[in-house]
């Protein structure tokens, strides 16, 4: 670890840590943990930003805009299922996938854009 990134002495303010302790405690921090790491996978991404892009993607859509066969995509769609990021419907012998709402499409498009600002230090 670099000392410049880290505080040179021991200290903390207990009032902030307490109260954020307590609200960290009402909220489920763990669910958004786990959609989020749903979305971080890189071929989820895509499905999702793919969403973000057309409202409603079929499977096979979806498969041949990632590159993936139908079955590697119907995985993927399950797990985003899964978190609440898709939702999907059937209309006959389809199934069609859209963003589960627009807090899914507010989420890739912030992070996109947060990306587009930020220099990352590799």
């Amino acid at each position: 670890m670099n000392k410049k990134d880290t505080c040179e002495i021991y200290c903390y303010d207990e009032e902030k840590v307490n109260r954020i302790q307590t609200d960290m405690q009402t909220v489920d921090i763990t669910s958004v943990s786990q959609m989020l790491k749903a979305i971080a996978e890189e071929n989820r991404a895509k499905i999702t930003y793919a969403l973000c892009l057309e409202e409603e993607l079929c499977v096979c859509d979806i498969a041949n805009i990632v590159g993936v066969t139908i079955a590697n995509a119907s995985h993927h769609l399950r797990t985003l299922h899964k978190q609440g990021v898709v939702k999907f419907r059937k209309e006959g012998k389809l199934a069609f996938y859209s963003l589960d709402d627009d807090h899914i499409k507010q989420i890739m498009m912030m992070a996109l854009t947060h990306k587009n600002e930020v220099k990352v230090d590799v």
